[in-house]
């Protein structure tokens, strides 16, 4: 961590937990102003580790005989969702889980990274859950055919109003209600719908890229554009709880997490992607299952020894 920090990092948080205990790391500041140092209580966002959590109550719901993974985006939800969207009135359950829908990406529009990332960017702007869909509402662009990988938040914001649609409550209400709360994850919660419970956020600080305008510090921006694709708040130790309890099958049944284990291949030949899981391997070969995030202001990872 320490090493990371050398580089231009204000500051990370991690942790770890085995059979022989858990154990918190921390390194820099939350502030490159107060200079305050990172705590393992300093609150991040996860980005699409986001996913994992949208993914376990579609397979709750599957679980609960409400929904099937042939359903289709046209059968349960209502048009005005969807509408104008390339190749999403067909795309089914199973493939929007899998990026496997051949629709596009709001977040590789030229139009929404100038009103996202860019020169238009308002960073205390709210967005609304459908407001993002708007920026591919045309002939798709850059996704490939049906039935190929291509990695997508529209996917899993389409899952997001699939939840509210079926359980007629709002999907962090359906995410806490499922999740956080059983497992006592008490610092995690979905930024710019829900309200900060416990903890103290880190300032969010974006390093320039090609794609995004140089932002140092972004603090006032949130991640509500985010929403069931990349929205959610958290601790490493809170993630922990989440991973092991998806791990040791305390949230889905054998059959849901074998499905979430249906391995296909992706861009990079290191990974594999599941139903709301990726797999990569290792330099020894050794699998690991879980998620990257990256949204605007942090970066995280999550993931679990394959058979361990």
């Amino acid at each position: 961590l320490q090493e990371s920090v050398a580089t231009g990092v204000p500051g990370l948080s991690a942790a770890i937990t085995s059979a022989r205990g858990h154990w918190t790391f921390v390194a820099g500041v939350s502030s490159l102003e107060s200079r305050q140092p990172i705590t393992p209580s300093h609150l991040f966002g996860v980005g699409s580790i986001t996913k994992v959590f949208t993914a376990v109550v579609i397979f709750q719901l599957i679980e609960e005989g409400k929904l099937q993974l042939s359903d289709t985006v046209s059968k349960l939800l209502d048009s005005d969702i969807y509408h104008d969207i390339d190749n999403a009135p067909e795309a089914t359950v199973e493939l929007l889980l899998s990026h496997e829908t051949g629709i596009d990406n709001w977040e590789d529009d030229p139009t929404w990274l100038k009103a996202g990332r860019g020169s238009k960017l308002d960073p205390t702007h709210k967005w609304t859950k459908v407001e993002p869909l708007d920026y591919i509402r045309r002939p798709r662009l850059t996704a490939p055919d049906r039935g190929n990988y291509y990695y997508a938040n529209t996917n899993y914001e389409l899952l997001g109003f699939m939840i509210e649609k079926i359980t007629q409550n709002t999907a962090e209400a359906e995410i806490r209600r499922r999740i956080l709360e059983p497992l006592g994850m008490d610092h995690t919660f979905l930024e710019g719908f829900e309200e900060q419970n416990q903890g103290t956020m880190t300032n969010r600080y974006h390093f320039a890229t090609e794609k995004y305008r140089k932002l140092i510090d972004c603090s006032s921006s949130n991640l509500s554009v985010e929403w069931t694709a990349g929205g959610i708040v958290s601790t490493p130790s809170d993630l922990v709880k989440f991973a092991t309890a998806v791990r040791d099958g305390k949230l889905l049944n054998e059959e849901s997490l074998a499905t979430m284990k249906m391995w296909r291949p992706t861009s990079n030949e290191a990974s594999d992607m599941g139903h709301g899981l990726f797999r990569m391997r290792d330099s020894q070969a050794q699998g690991w299952l879980g998620h990257f995030g990256g949204v605007l202001g942090f970066t995280g990872a999550l993931w679990w020894k394959e058979g361990g």
